[in-house]
C-alpha cells in the first residue's frame, strides 16, 4: 500500500454529497446538483453553484439532480459529478488515483450497486468499495457495531429513510423507504398551493421546513412569511404560515417513516429488541434534524430516540472511520 494513495469517503446523497479525506475530515459538503448545457451537452456547474441555478436558468441550461431516492438516476451526470468532487477534494496536482468508499441506501439492488462502483472507477478511483448507509452512519455515530447487542439506526436524508438494526457487524433487519426530506418539502409546497393558492419553489419549501416545521404540534407556534406566485393572477404575493399548519401538511410523510420503523421492529429478534429499548434509537442524517422528530418517534414506538451530534456528517465520518480501519471493517463492506 503506497503512502501516496489517498483514501476518500463519499456520502453520495440525493440532496447533498459529502467528501471525507483521511486525516482532514469532511472537506466538501455540496448539493448533488449538476447544471448541463443542452446545446453542447457540457457540464456548466456542479454543486453549490449549480444549485443556485435551480429554477433560475435559461431554457438551454438544465439543472439535474442525478441521484433520485438515493440511487443513480442519471448515470452520465453522476459520473461527471463524482469526477468533479474527487478532483476538488484531492486538489489539482494529485496524480495518484484514490481509494474510494461510497455509501448506498440499505435497499439498493445489485445492479444499482454496480452502477455506483462503475461511476466511481470511471471518475478516477483506483478501487471502489460500497457500504450500506446504516452501517456507515452507525460507525460515524460511534456505535460499536461488532458487539453482540442490537443497535437501531435511523438515517433520514433527502431521498431515502434507512432504518436498520445492527448486531455483530451486520444488518439484522432493515428497510429503506423513499419518504424523506424531499418528499417533506414537496408536501409543504403542495399544502401552500392548496391553502394559499401560491406557487413556491423547492428552495422556499426547504427554508420553511428548516425555519419553523415541527414533527409534533406546538403550543407556541412560529410564523414564516412565504413569497411566491399567485396561481390566479400570476403575480407575486406573500402569505404567512404557522408551525402547526406545517405539522399537518407533513403528517402523511412522517406516518410513512414511523410505519417503516415499526416494520423493522416487527422483524427484529426479541433479544435485540430488548437491547434497543435499553439503549434507545440513534437518529442520523440531515432530515432527522426536523424539530421534535425524536419526540414523535418516542410517542409512536415507546422507545426513546435521540439525535447524534453532527447528524449531517455521520455517514461521511463513518466512511472515513471504515477506510482508516479497513481490515477490521472488511466483513461489513459489501464488495469492491
Amino acid at each position: 500500500m503506497s503512502f501516496f494513495c489517498k483514501k476518500l469517503g463519499i456520502d453520495l446523497g440525493t440532496a447533498n454529497t459529502l467528501v471525507f479525506v483521511l486525516g482532514k475530515g469532511v472537506v466538501l459538503n455540496e448539493p448533488s446538483v449538476v447544471a448541463v448545457s443542452e446545446i453542447d451537452n457540457k457540464v456548466v456547474a456542479v454543486g453549490t453553484e449549480a444549485k443556485e441555478m435551480i429554477g433560475k436558468t435559461p431554457d438551454d441550461i438544465v439543472a439535474y439532480r442525478p441521484m433520485k431516492d438515493g440511487v443513480i438516476a442519471d448515470y452520465r451526470v453522476t459520473e461527471a459529478m463524482l469526477r468533479y468532487y474527487i478532483g476538488k477534494a484531492l486538489g489539482k496536482f494529485n496524480i495518484f488515483r484514490p481509494e474510494v468508499m461510497i455509501s448506498v441506501p440499505a435497499g439498493v439492488t445489485s445492479t444499482e450497486r454496480r452502477a455506483v462502483i462503475e461511476a466511481a472507477l470511471k471518475s478516477g478511483a483506483r478501487n471502489a468499495y460500497v457500504v450500506k448507509e446504516p452501517i456507515l452512519s452507525a460507525i460515524g455515530a460511534g456505535i460499536p457495531i461488532y458487539e453482540p447487542r442490537g443497535h437501531m439506526v435511523i438515517d433520514i436524508g433527502g431521498g431515502t429513510t434507512d432504518i436498520a438494526v445492527i448486531s455483530l457487524g451486520g444488518i439484522v433487519s432493515s428497510t429503506s423507504v423513499k419518504h424523506a426530506g424531499n418528499k417533506i418539502d414537496q408536501a409543504i409546497a403542495d399544502y401552500i398551493k392548496k391553502t394559499f393558492n401560491l406557487a413556491i419553489g423547492d428552495k422556499t419549501a426547504e427554508n420553511v421546513k428548516i425555519s419553523i416545521a415541527s414533527a409534533v404540534p406546538l403550543e407556541e407556534e412560529e410564523a414564516y412569511e412565504i413569497k411566491g406566485r399567485d396561481y390566479m393572477t400570476g403575480l407575486p404575493r406573500s402569505a404567512e404560515i404557522k408551525t402547526n399548519e406545517i405539522t399537518r401538511a407533513i403528517d402523511n410523510e412522517l406516518k410513512e417513516i414511523i410505519r417503516a420503523i415499526k416494520d423493522v421492529f416487527q422483524e427484529t429478534p426479541p433479544e435485540l429488541a430488548a437491547d434497543i429499548i435499553d439503549q434507545g434509537i440513534v437518529m442520523t442524517g440531515g432530515t432527522s434534524q426536523l424539530k421534535n422528530l425524536p419526540e414523535l418517534v418516542f410517542r409512536r414506538t415507546n422507545v426513546r430516540a435521540f439525535l447524534t451530534e453532527d447528524p449531517l456528517f455521520c455517514v461521511a465520518k463513518g466512511t472515513g472511520e471504515a477506510l482508516e480501519h479497513l481490515e477490521s471493517y472488511k466483513r461489513s463492506i459489501i464488495a469492491k
